[in-house]
């Protein structure tokens, strides 16, 4: 059995392999965090407190618990404070890997890092594996360079190019746009959204799935793991609103640049998933399939 180290494990994507891991037994779980384990079941797998900025501290870890794969999932994820926070950003997006990197080559490790499609600059999405990167955001650029330090190093790598992963895990603290939409609906509250960006949001559970698909096929290269539904913004809150039957009055459609958001994004994102459905077996849900697993899900952890 495969030993597997989880970087970022307390958030969202991280708690879903987690819980996956749990499920399956198909692999021996280290998860690793910075901070206390968030996660509410705290048997059938090891964790560590872990702060991938301190490269003794990662070393220890990895060669006191010898992973054969890590999945990094730990990142500064959020656009703006990546243009505000640039060195950190840097630390968190590039640094990191890089210390993943020294540590992985010498054990012959396996690293699934996970990135994303704020590398493009939206001007002809869906891409492909292949397409031409050129990001518009200090975000994007970082997870560029990360990209390109793993495909130069002499690591066994597979990248997963994900977009908006969204979900819920038990304690209800990671938000994403889709309980971010849900909550303010239900408070009443009228929320601004834009209605001239396109993506194809990620259901945490499916690129949970993909992260061990990957493991589970020594998978190597590049693969685009989100879901596989192309919608504008506001047209998924929209169908937010209609799933939880809100009021749909209260959404705000306004263009991306009358938000004067720090940072720049993308028009037109998502990908083509034929060679990560081919060669790893990843069968991403429907928005609408997505959204009813949130749906059940929240009513599971509200009969606890």
């Amino acid at each position: 059995m495969k030993t597997i180290l989880v970087t970022g494990s307390n958030g969202l994507l991280g708690q879903k392999i987690t819980e996956r891991l749990l499920e399956t037994q198909q692999f021996k779980l280290i998860a690793s965090a910075k901070g206390e384990n968030r996660y509410p079941v705290k048997e059938g797998y090891t964790y560590v407190e872990m702060d991938i900025l301190d490269p003794a501290n990662v070393k220890e870890v990895i060669e006191t618990h010898k992973p054969d794969a890590i999945i990094h999932t730990a990142a500064m994820t959020n656009v703006d404070t990546c243009e505000d926070q640039k060195e950190l950003a840097h630390e968190l997006n590039v640094t990191a890997v890089e210390t993943l990197l020294a540590n992985c080559e010498p054990h012959n490790i396996q690293l699934v890092h996970l990135s994303t499609d704020f590398i493009f600059d939206g001007a002809d999405g869906p891409y492909d594996e292949l397409a031409a990167p050129n990001p518009l955001s200090y975000y994007g650029i970082t997870k560029l360079e990360a990209e390109e330090v793993i495909k130069n190093s002499k690591c066994r790598w597979a990248i997963l190019r994900t977009i908006i992963v969204y979900g819920i895990v038990s304690d209800m603290s990671r938000s994403n746009i889709v309980l971010w939409a849900k909550g303010a609906l239900e408070k009443g509250n009228p929320i601004n959204v834009v209605n001239d960006q396109w993506r194809m949001p990620t259901l945490a559970d499916d690129l949970a799935d993909c992260c061990l698909l990957a493991v589970q096929h020594d998978a190597h290269g590049v693969f685009n793991a989100s879901g596989k539904d192309m919608m504008s913004i506001s047209e998924l809150v929209g169908r937010v609103a209609d799933y939880w039957k809100l009021d749909k009055s209260l959404i705000n459609e306004i263009s991306a640049e009358t938000l004067n958001q720090t940072a720049k994004r993308p028009v037109r994102t998502g990908f083509i998933l034929d060679k990560t459905i081919r060669e790893l077996g990843y069968q991403p849900r429907s928005f609408a399939e997505g959204l009813a697993i949130v749906d059940q899900q929240m009513k599971e952890r509200a009969a606890l």
